[in-house]
């Protein structure tokens, strides 16, 4: 067993080079695998065989403690200094009104299908203290709204126990993965699905030309005073946000223990929030400019070596062992999914504002500009740009599905 974690951490930024690596070849064979093997999937799970042969031991690594205090905000500042409020009302209010009924899908989701689950099978919606299956869910209701990033936010906010938070990790993947595969399908068909939903697509059109224009004006090639500057907001930030928060976690927890019901006590709790309100502040300022210079993309690294050390803790046979908490997921994505279709329907909305919307939630960064660029390539960044929205709402929305859920399990 490997217990040096300079070995570990050197296994997975292997297994991430090669998964970056192998999914740019051109071949026609990495296509096709890469066509039914999400590269997210792959993050996620190849870190898990170091678990599962014994070869690490995720417990007694501190890797993971590393990526959830120091990359984790460094990376929500990144993914969030680089929104542009202005921007996203200016792509079109069907393009808000289908993100943001994917949030809204997300949050009432959860306990819905907790109340439906419950029905007829309520030992799969309980359990107490750390094994309690709202804990859990609130995990997956971060990854599901925002990202990863939210993701580990609510684990350590919640508090789950870690069998519980690899089961989590399982169906949001598997559960996510599944959704992802049938919209890629999907974008194949976009025109017969517009007809359907009689959308008038002519707007993404526009958005194209727009968007080509806009990626030729903000790209440029970073220097090392650019790196330099991201690192320093990213980390400066992080360290402004430790500070504040172990002056008022304490303070909330002595003052008012009443509020400790909703982990406003948890240093944790606060520097995510923190984290999270400090990048959306930066984005009013100069500091959005780094954007250009890939600003996002070290955040993204950021968020990707942090799921690499999920992966070290993702029990890869919890499919066959916990069936519960996959139906749980599935008709969590099966609600989702339904209201996101209703809308469509209603507003005339084209695939693609259903199809980014809902991926800018399920999956945010890593997954909505993969599904933008199957429409087109120059529309990766407004994947990307409902992502971050994702993001900085992550947290936030989680939350509150996470206290619903707890009211519901609770009854």
């Amino acid at each position: 067993m490997i217990e040096n974690d300079a070995v570990i951490l050197g296994l997975l930024m292997v297994i991430l080079g090669l998964i970056f690596w192998t999914h740019q070849l051109p071949g026609r064979l990495v296509r096709l695998f890469y066509s039914f093997v999400p590269m997210l999937l792959l993050c996620y799970f190849l870190p898990s065989l170091l678990t599962l042969t014994g070869l690490v031991d995720p417990e007694g690594s501190q890797l993971y403690f590393v990526a959830t205090r120091f990359l984790l905000p460094a990376s929500l500042v990144l993914l969030t200094l680089s929104i542009d409020l202005g921007e996203v009302f200016r792509l079109g209010p069907k393009a808000l009104i289908m993100f943001l009924t994917g949030t809204i899908g997300v949050v009432i989701g959860g306990p819905i299908a907790l109340l439906i689950v419950g029905t007829f099978a309520p030992q799969w919606v309980g359990g107490d203290g750390g094994e309690a299956i709202w804990r859990g869910l609130s995990t997956v209701a971060g990854s599901w709204i925002g990202g990863g990033a939210n993701q580990v936010a609510m684990k350590e906010m919640w508090e789950p126990s870690d069998s519980l938070f690899s089961l989590m990790v399982a169906v949001d993947v598997v559960v996510a993965q599944v959704w992802m595969t049938l919209l890629l399908f999907g974008v194949g068909k976009s025109r017969w699905i517009d007809a359907k939903l009689k959308a008038d697509a002519s707007s993404i059109d526009r958005l194209i030309e727009k968007m080509e224009a806009f990626s030729k004006k903000s790209r440029r090639l970073p220097t090392t005073t650019d790196l330099f500057v991201i690192l320093a907001l990213a980390f400066g930030m992080t360290g402004l946000c430790h500070f504040l928060a172990d002056l008022i976690a304490p303070w909330v927890g002595t003052n008012y223990p009443v509020l400790n019901q909703f982990s406003l006590n948890s240093t944790f709790f606060w520097l995510i929030i923190l984290a999270t309100t400090g990048g959306v502040v930066l984005s009013f300022s100069p500091a959005r400019n780094m954007e250009g210079a890939g600003a996002s993309q070290v955040g993204s690294v950021f968020i990707y070596v942090l799921v690499a050390t999920i992966g070290l803790k993702m029990d890869v046979t919890a499919v066959m062992q916990n069936p519960g908490a996959f139906v749980i997921g599935g008709v969590w994505m099966l609600i989702h999914v339904s209201l996101l279709a209703l809308v469509a329907w209603r507003i005339r909305a084209p695939f693609f504002f259903l199809a980014v919307g809902s991926k800018a939630n399920i999956g945010g960064a890593a997954s909505a500009p993969v599904i933008a660029a199957a429409f087109h390539p120059v529309l990766a960044p407004v994947g990307v740009l409902l992502a971050v929205v994702g993001y900085a709402l992550g947290t936030y929305g989680a939350y509150l599905c996470a206290l619903m859920m707890q009211a519901v399990a609770v009854q």
